[in-house]
């Protein structure tokens, strides 16, 4: 028999024969087989064996065939148990999703410990099929229909290796493996994707898997053609300013696939697209949150930072000291009245004797409020900074010197009446904001 895939295989591995590799071994006959052409190719790699406890005696069988195996080449192995049905209970997971969850935890643990470069994986044309298929019949978009993906550090040598294949060069080559019996039950979707509709399908239509593997590579390919136009357009219209990413929403809402558009900028970020386009119909100051980052609805734009926590920093003022560590550069001096005082407003000229300790800098809190210069009354901070066309960021960074509980200045904008120097002053302390 021809093995045309298993040889495109054995010329993968060898191209990654400079790479730190560990290959993911069940015992089972695919992963058997790739270590197979490993040892035949001379190619240095290491073996890590998950034992998911979940088949009692067969499970153990399983890890010791893979420990002997390792010891007879030499092979240096790595093998963990897993509490799977406790970690399943805990964190409310299908059994097959916390087995996976915790097997590429372990990966991702032993990469970084003994500085793996690439993780093998011993998915064939078979499962690619099963994964389509399963996606497809959930809704999903070109990406899901691609099929186990490489990606980072993982790859799938066998990926277009048809399970008939793997296994006739398995017997051809006298290969020993160990045959999984939970594969032959109906126990989990994927069995019974694969026992009920599948299985009889390839029987009936032989020619299909070679089929779905053209599929796949016209998918790959109109997959790659789209990501490389959105990461285009993303540059177009994702500008970087000092505030954040901002997006003007004019483009977005001339987009002609703009729900499309969206979803593939904002899900990784933790946006549902739905959520964004309603955003660009709010009005100014609206806000959408995710785990990491926020997306603000400003006038004629969105802006988009990474969440930060709150500053609730009080810096306090030694006036006698030189030496301060103050978020923004403030300079000050005592001097003495004069005829002519005409300030600027980066500038506050304080009366000294109406300042009491301490002098501190913070962030604005809600029902601040301060007696504007220049004013009759007093005006809510937010009032002041809506009338001053502020944007939320604006608002976040702006700094205010308060003397106890007391606005003094909101540093950069306008002082407060109440202290501002006036001619009866005996001094003054002028305090700048360095530009």
């Amino acid at each position: 028999m021809e093995f045309k895939e298993i040889e495109n295989t054995r010329q993968d591995l060898s191209s990654l024969a400079s790479e730190k590799l560990l290959l993911a071994h069940s015992g089972g006959v695919d992963s058997c087989v790739m270590a197979q052409i490993l040892l035949e190719e001379k190619i240095p790699f290491s073996v890590a064996h998950c034992n998911f406890q979940l088949r009692d005696s067969a499970s153990i069988a399983d890890e010791e065939f893979v420990r002997t195996w390792s010891k007879q080449y030499k092979i240096p192995f790595f093998i963990k148990r897993f509490d799977t049905l406790s970690f399943k209970k805990e964190h409310k997971q299908s059994t097959q999703l916390a087995a996976r969850t915790l097997r590429y935890q372990w990966f991702e643990e032993l990469r970084n410990a003994h500085g793996f470069s690439v993780l093998l994986t011993a998915h064939h044309l078979n499962d690619q099929f099963e994964t389509f298929f399963m996606h497809a019949t959930r809704g999903t978009g070109i990406s899901g229909l691609l099929g186990i993906q490489e990606r980072d550090w993982i790859q799938r040598p066998l990926k277009n290796t048809p399970k008939a294949e793997i296994r006739a060069y398995a017997q051809e080559h006298k290969i020993k493996w160990r045959e999984d019996a939970s594969n032959a039950t109906d126990d989990y979707l994927r069995n019974e994707v694969r026992h009920q509709l599948l299985e009889p399908w390839l029987e009936l239509h032989p020619e299909s898997l070679t089929n779905f593997k053209t599929t796949l590579q016209h998918l790959t390919a109109a997959s790659s053609f789209i990501q490389s136009q959105l990461d285009s357009l993303k540059k177009q219209f994702f500008v970087e300013q000092d505030s954040g990413l901002e997006i003007e929403v004019a483009l977005l809402n001339q987009l002609p696939q703009k729900h499309f558009c969206i979803h593939h900028w904002f899900a990784p970020l933790g946006f549902s697209a739905d959520e964004v386009l309603k955003l660009l119909q709010a009005s100014k100051g609206k806000v959408l949150y995710s785990p990491t980052h926020r997306l603000i609805r400003e006038r004629e734009r969105l802006v988009l930072t990474t969440l930060k926590e709150m500053n609730t920093q009080r810096f306090v003022l030694d006036l006698s000291s030189k030496e301060h560590k103050l978020p923004i550069s403030l300079i000050w001096e005592t001097v003495n009245p004069t005829s002519k005082m005409n300030w600027k407003s980066h500038q506050a000229a304080l009366d000294k004797s109406l300042l009491k300790k301490p002098l501190c800098l913070r962030k604005y809190k809600k029902g601040d409020y301060f007696y504007p210069s220049g004013m009759n009354g007093k005006k809510l901070l937010s009032k002041f900074f809506k009338d001053e066309k502020y944007t939320t960021l604006q608002k976040e960074s702006q700094w205010l010197l308060c003397s106890g509980e007391a606005i003094v200045w909101v540093i950069g904008k306008r002082c407060d009446e109440r202290f501002t120097a006036k001619a009866s002053a005996s001094e003054i302390l002028l305090m700048q904001l360095e530009q």
